[in-house]
């Protein structure tokens, strides 16, 4: 009997303690899921800042853009065409008749006498600018290159040296109008005369007392001055007149001419 006892009290408090637990468990689930429902709605109420740490969201990376303007190959290369590409026109060909073909004239000895007396007669009824024409000292050079006697150097000598004394009287060779009076550094005092033909005659090494001045119509044989010293680059010669011809610009021989006459 003692020991039904015992064994039933012992039982009995098992069967308490297990019932205690039980209820003590279940208490602690109910106060959880309180705990998270209150907490969830307290989330839910929360807003969030639109004022500060505004967050851009950028369209997504696939998004399909439908408003950007297309651009075609046609239009990229029609200016470049029209600025780049010249037009090119065909010249054509145009053959010169033989008719119209010419060919210039073989040089022969006789070709300067020849242009001398076609050319004189432009210039007709010319007089020699010295009474004495006798003495050269220095032939016209055609282009050709010759020794100075003063400065030593190769050069054209595009006029004539006619030996006077200083003070022989000068005259010119026909009508004209005197174009300039000069003092040269080199060839002294000059007179030039335009015979308003082509032809332009100059007297150089004169002395400074003249009788002709710019502007001045002059007829052919009149005086225009005297011999004088002047022309420093002859001055290693003796006294002389230095006279140059040119005809459309081109030296010509003065002598030629006057002899011609």
């Amino acid at each position: 009997m003692k020991k039904n006892e015992l064994t039933d009290k012992y039982y009995g408090k098992g069967s308490k303690g297990f019932y205690a637990a039980l209820v003590i468990s279940a208490v602690m689930i109910g106060a959880a899921c309180l705990f998270a429902h209150k907490q969830g709605d307290r989330i839910s109420q929360v807003k969030p800042s639109t004022e500060k740490n505004n967050i851009v969201h950028e369209a997504p990376v696939d998004r399909h853009v439908t408003n950007i303007p297309k651009t075609t190959a046609s239009h990229a290369y029609t200016a470049t065409t029209a600025i780049t590409a010249p037009r090119i026109t065909e010249i054509p060909s145009h053959t010169l008749p033989a008719a119209e073909i010419t060919v210039n004239a073989p040089f022969s000895e006789n070709s300067f006498e020849e242009q001398v007396q076609t050319v004189a007669a432009d210039l007709s009824g010319a007089v020699a600018p010295l009474a004495d024409m006798s003495s050269v000292l220095a032939d016209f050079s055609n282009g050709e290159l010759v020794k100075n006697a003063t400065t030593g150097t190769w050069q054209t000598h595009n006029g004539t040296d006619i030996a006077a004394e200083v003070g022989t009287e000068i005259y010119v060779i026909a009508d004209g109008e005197v174009k300039n009076v000069i003092n040269d550094p080199l060839w002294g005092v000059s007179v030039t005369v335009d015979h308003n033909n082509g032809y332009i005659s100059k007297y150089c090494g004169l002395g400074a007392d003249l009788a002709v001045q710019q502007g001045d119509k002059v007829e052919r044989g009149s005086l225009i001055g005297c011999v004088g010293e002047t022309a420093d680059i002859e001055s290693n010669i003796a006294p002389h007149l230095h006279i140059e011809l040119t005809k459309n610009g081109q030296f010509i021989d003065p002598i030629s001419i006057i002899n011609m006459q």
